[in-house]
């Protein structure tokens, strides 16, 4: 990393595992509309949203980012999902529809703790054949960008980004935590990611009913503490031990950055005590701005 904090703040450096997934063809976005939780027909030309795939019993398969190239072409951002499994999965629902489904191996996701240039909020911008996306929040600017040309790693600042995520509500999903949590218990009203009033897709009607009947029982929380790592159970009543007279699992904690992390827990668990890996946690506030 620089020395230069000024260069530092502004250095560009890939992201790990972020890989771009092209629908392209006549029914793209027909198809996207039927598969996808989020409204894609509202996009215009060079908007993004965030959105998901979805389980028939309303479980996230993946999370991204899906921007809206032109009229037949939608670019999925995916930040954890593996292109080509995606891929593989969805082609099993094209059947006759005209569109292609092809991971983009040639494009690499590129990022900065500095302002977009061309781009803002929900908004992209094509600079010179590199599409820029303005990722910032309540937290500071940042951009993103894809394109051919990749950059020097810097884990440092990987590691600041994918915290900045988690601070913002966005959940990070690895593998083992797919088809686990409905758009409901990540929180992803917060993000703006998923619609109760467009068409049918799969886990529709679990996403709506838990909407219109208020059946949502859990939530996204920020939790801080040295255990959250270990992406254990969160317990109610802190470590044991350590003063604690009831111990009792309350929550699981679902990604974790360093000492920060989520989990999904009861809307009444409260703000604790709580303890992770019999270290005491404490609930930390879900930053805002990063909804689109």
């Amino acid at each position: 990393m620089s020395d230069n904090p000024q260069a530092a703040s502004t250095q560009e450096f890939p992201l790990p595992g972020h890989a771009v997934l092209a629908l392209a063809g006549r029914d793209a976005v027909a198809f996207a509309q039927a598969q996808f939780m989020n409204d894609v027909a509202a996009l215009g030309d060079g908007q993004w949203q965030w959105n998901g795939w979805l389980t028939p019993k309303g479980r996230v398969i993946a999370l991204f980012a899906l921007l809206r190239i032109d009229a037949e072409t939608l670019w999925l951002i995916l930040p954890d999902a593996d292109a080509q499994a995606l891929a593989t999965q969805l082609q099993r629902f094209v059947f006759r529809s005209k569109l292609k489904l092809a991971p983009r191996a040639d494009l690499h996701a590129v990022a900065a703790f500095a302002p977009a240039v061309a781009a803002s909020g929900p908004v992209s911008a094509d600079i010179d054949g590199v599409i820029e996306l303005d990722m910032s929040g309540d937290d500071g600017q940042r951009r993103l960008r894809i394109s051919t040309t990749d950059a020097e790693a810097n884990d440092a600042l990987a590691s600041r980004w994918r915290a900045y995520d988690l601070a913002h509500g966005l959940p990070r999903l690895h593998a083992d935590q797919a088809e686990a949590w409905t758009p409901q218990q990540l929180s992803l009203e917060r993000l703006r990611a998923f619609s109760v009033k467009k068409g049918c897709y799969p886990g529709q009607e679990i996403v709506a009913r838990t909407h219109f009947l208020g059946k949502v029982k859990r939530e996204l929380v920020r939790l801080q503490g040295n255990g959250v790592h270990e992406l254990d159970e969160v317990m109610d009543g802190g470590p044991v031990g350590a003063g604690a007279q009831t111990v009792r699992p309350i929550g699981q904690l679902i990604c974790a950055e360093g000492d920060e992390g989520l989990a999904v827990m009861p809307l009444d668990a409260g703000d604790g005590p709580f303890a992770s890996g019999n270290l005491p946690c404490t609930r930390l506030p879900l930053l805002d701005g990063l909804a689109r």
